[in-house]
């Protein structure tokens, strides 16, 4: 690929904060962004800002009582757009945004920080319940039904007398009609687990050999596809997902694609075989996966295995000095993206040419 037909990626706006940035998303329909995150004296920040001719305005701030990790809006219906957190302190909580002193709905999910989220069912998108998924340093992933208080649907916990490992990661997949549904936990140790809600059982595991810090589905809504996971030591791999091998599982292929640790794996909307990595070293890379030309082919044994396709470097691009730690693209303009890093900045990012990859 010619220089100049590659995507660019071009710093539109920026901002210095004065709390520690974990998370941004945007709020869906609008040209407003989250970004949420730990103040100096230990508390919680949540501000809401807009961008408007070149500019990042605050619109509202609102400080809590615990740190905040991670948002989404993902389980939230387009008319209401609630944003749901968790917390420092174990709990997950719903918010409007236009009234945020208190929270629309809270529960104590977990007995430790939850270190994230996720959501399916809302925005119009997909089938099924609206549902959120925490995944929490003490072992736990529960996902929780805002309609239905206190108690959360369904519980993934160690089994008696097994290590509990820290979770650092989940995702919402398979969501393509009202019964099905997975969720997808990567964890400290590197083990990846995908759920099966419908089930209730763990339909498929792996160990990677490093922590898991990023899972996610090119796509929740349909069947599921491909999954990406980020790594401690700089790598990602990608397992193609239609064919389920008995014995091997899932077909993968691996990248180096860092030189620190890879925090977090974000698919374009609008294009869901292009995704941004984001490093320890504070750098975005961008990534295109080509399919290859048969996606499964029978084994030996006569059974169907998957084939994985390539990933080429669309573009890549140092933004920020500490490790870039949350990043959210625009559901409803392509190329427009937001990150947070622990430099205390959050910056509005374009990318150029995607419509042409």
């Amino acid at each position: 690929m010619a220089a100049l037909d590659k995507p660019q990626i071009i710093i539109h706006v920026q901002k210095s904060l004065n709390f520690t940035l974990f998370d941004c998303r945007w709020v869906p329909c609008s040209a407003r962004l989250v970004c949420l995150g730990s103040t100096a004296r230990g508390t919680g920040a949540l501000q809401v800002y807009e961008v408007t001719q070149g500019q990042l305005n605050l619109v509202t701030e609102t400080e809590k009582a615990k740190p905040l990790k991670c948002a989404t809006f993902g389980a939230a219906s387009l008319q209401q757009r609630h944003l749901a957190t968790g917390d420092f302190d174990g709990n997950m909580s719903i918010w409007n945004l236009e009234a945020t002193s208190l929270p629309v709905y809270t529960v104590k999910g977990h007995t430790e920080i939850i270190n994230c989220i996720d959501g399916v069912g809302g925005l119009g998108v997909g089938e099924g319940a609206p549902e959120i998924v925490t995944g929490s340093r003490d072992g736990t992933v529960k996902v929780w039904d805002p309609r239905q208080k206190d108690v959360p649907v369904a519980n993934m916990e160690p089994v008696e007398g097994e290590n509990k490992r820290d979770c650092w990661t989940v995702a919402f997949g398979h969501a393509h009609t009202q019964a099905e549904r997975c969720v997808c936990a990567g964890y400290d140790n590197g083990d990846i687990k995908l759920f099966d809600l419908r089930t209730m059982s763990t339909r498929w595991e792996t160990n990677i050999k490093n922590g898991v810090c990023s899972v996610e589905f090119d796509r929740r809504d349909i069947s599921m596809n491909k999954l990406v996971a980020t790594t401690l030591e700089g790598k990602f791999h990608v397992f193609d997902m239609r064919t389920q091998h008995p014995k091997r599982g899932f077909a993968s292929l691996t990248e180096k694609a860092h030189k620190s640790t890879v925090w977090l794996v974000r698919h374009l909307p609008q294009n869901r075989d292009i995704f941004m990595t984001t490093g320890g070293s504070g750098n975005l890379n961008l990534w295109k996966y080509e399919y290859p030309a048969q996606r499964s082919r029978k084994d030996d044994d006569g059974h169907e295995a998957g084939v994985t396709g390539s990933v080429s470097l669309l573009q890549n691009m140092t933004v920020a000095s500490q490790p870039v730690a949350g990043l959210d693209w625009s559901p409803d303009k392509q190329g427009l993206c937001a990150c947070t890093a622990f430099d205390q900045t959050l910056r509005v990012l374009i990318v150029t040419k995607l419509g042409r990859m």
